[in-house]
């Protein structure tokens, strides 16, 4: 007899649908798959003839043959156990051809017939519908993620015992528990998108609290008074910023707060972010789905795979999981030069795209990058009279971070050492929250003069639309050309001071940009001079 069931695997963050067929005849007996199978899908074949054994079916002594299709395609990891079995069970009359018209199986089966999680359920779920599949059968520990789709039913199973039942209708359904329920309604994930997003949020409580810790909050920041203002002006129009300075000035910790000014995210933008993290296999261990957007750390040492993803069966990498959040590279000159490099094409294009010797596929990097590096080696450059390194020394570190990396920064200050008074002092400073109203404020105002552009940020804009969106006067015309002038500016540093100071005008409740606001453009941008003598 001939069976055929409906699976799916993942490539990039989206699913393509793939069909198992089984074939059950006479013949001598073996068992085989084919259909472009990796070495762990081949081992499906041993896992699901044990797993139907001890679940009481026994294969009989006949020819099975399993093609997974289209063969084309590289077929990876656990997930067809489940499909392959249903497929065999259903070719030797076990259940019912026709209870497998609308449904979608995944999961992956022990031994013992218990069916165990795997990764990248929710973009499978997501994306089933469109696929013409009203029901997904899935593991149980898989449950709440896929859950998160309302328009779908799910099916959750622990074992081929339940698996049989409900394919040969001993029951009819296996409801959700009470508290994935719960997480259904929790994330009503529709087709909503960006442009009903950000002045919703007027703020969040200022030194919130997790489990009696305080978390992270600008209020705990005595003094930098130009970083705090230049965190705040790149959150606003989510521009790249680089913070320079010496060891124990701050950089860490400003970075670490510039998330709680940033606006949460959108259900759009929780169901693009909670792919990549089902895709990683972190959604699982994550309580919930995030609403915060994401900061991610990596250590230096890490690779360029670990940093914008790959390998041979690709996988998301820190660019990735850093999607509508921020990417923080600490002590930035530490880096693989190579490893930095890799970042160029993504902070472009906002996406990664990988090639592989079996397909290619794309990841989302649409993310803030945060950096923070010393001076030089020991850190006390240019304060000659403590640095203790030889000016080749110096060249050699802040020569790692290339022109054109840095011409990618828009936004570059000095983190300085306190001062006695600064560090001690009592006064109340700005909380996360009252910052966060105003970068709300600003990205409503972006929101509005880009609606139905496809543009969200002021980082985004092409250099042909920044003459409608930075209209200036003569005024304002000549003191920038002075500035282009006199500085020696390249032509993107220009267009990213036009950038960043319609940021700073948007934060200011200004329509037009004026010379107050060029002006503290052009200071996030002088750093390049006194560290790397050249625009």
């Amino acid at each position: 007899m001939y069976s055929i069931v409906s699976t799916a695997i993942i490539r990039g963050i989206h699913s393509l649908p793939v069909q198992v067929e089984a074939d059950v005849s006479d013949g001598m007996p073996v068992f085989e798959m084919v259909g472009f199978l990796a070495s762990e899908v081949k081992e499906a074949r041993e896992r699901v003839r044990a797993a139907l054994r001890n679940s009481g079916c026994y294969l009989p002594a006949k020819r099975i043959t399993v093609n997974l299709s289209p063969a084309n395609i590289k077929k990876t990891g656990s997930s067809f156990d489940l499909p392959v079995a249903v497929a065999i069970l259903t070719a030797l009359g076990i259940v019912p051809q026709d209870r497998l018209s609308a449904l979608m199986v995944v999961g992956e089966i022990g031994l013992n017939g218990s069916v165990q999680p795997v990764e990248g359920i929710l973009p499978i779920v997501a994306e089933a519908g469109a696929h013409g599949f009203t029901n997904c059968m899935v593991p149980y520990a898989n449950r709440a993620e896929a859950g998160l789709i309302q328009d779908i039913r799910i099916t959750p199973v622990k074992s081929m015992a339940e698996v049989i039942g409900f394919l040969d209708g001993t029951y009819q359904k296996l409801p959700l528990e009470t508290d994935d329920l719960e997480a259904k309604e929790d994330l009503p994930i529709q087709t909503s998108g960006h442009e009903e997003v950000y002045a919703q949020t007027n703020g969040a409580p200022s030194a919130q609290r997790c489990g009696g810790n305080e978390l992270p909050d600008f209020s705990q920041i005595n003094g930098q008074r130009l970083v705090r203002r230049a965190s705040e002006v790149a959150a606003a129009g989510m521009h790249n910023l680089l913070l320079i300075g010496p060891p124990g000035a701050g950089k860490t910790m400003i970075a670490q707060r510039i998330p709680t000014i940033l606006p949460p995210m959108c259900p759009q933008e929780q169901l693009e972010l909670a792919k990549i993290y089902s895709i990683s296999g972190m959604l699982l261990r994550e309580e919930g789905i995030k609403k915060e957007r994401p900061f991610r750390s990596p250590h230096h040492t890490i690779t360029p795979q670990g940093l914008i993803g790959g390998g041979l069966v690709p996988r998301p990498g820190e660019a990735s999981l850093a999607h509508k959040g921020v990417l923080f590279l600490d002590e930035l000159a530490e880096f693989q030069k190579a490893t930095l490099e890799l970042l160029r094409q993504p902070m472009e294009e906002k996406r990664i795209q990988l090639s592989r010797l079996y397909g290619s596929c794309s990841y989302p990097a649409d993310f803030m990058l945060v950096a923070a590096t010393n001076p030089c080696p020991c850190g006390a450059y240019p304060n000659m009279n403590r640095c203790r390194c030889t000016q080749s020394a110096i060249d050699r570190y802040l020569g790692r971070i290339s022109q054109p990396l840095l011409d990618r920064i828009d936004i570059c200050v000095e983190t300085s050492q306190l001062t006695y008074a600064e560090l001690t002092a009592e006064d109340a400073n700005e909380s996360s929250a009252q910052i966060r109203e105003r970068v709300c404020k600003a990205w409503e105002q972006q929101r509005q003069r880009y609606a139905g552009s496809g543009i969200y940020f002021n980082s985004q804009l092409p250099a042909d639309r920044l003459k409608e969106a930075c209209a200036l006067t003569k005024k304002e015309e000549r003191y920038l050309k002075e500035l282009y002038q006199q500085a020696r500016l390249s032509a993107r540093a220009y267009h990213k001071l036009l950038r960043v100071a319609r940021t700073i005008a948007d934060l200011s409740g200004c329509a037009a940009v004026n010379t107050g606001h060029l002006s503290e453009a052009f200071c996030y941008r002088s750093l390049d001079r006194k560290y790397w003598e050249r625009w």
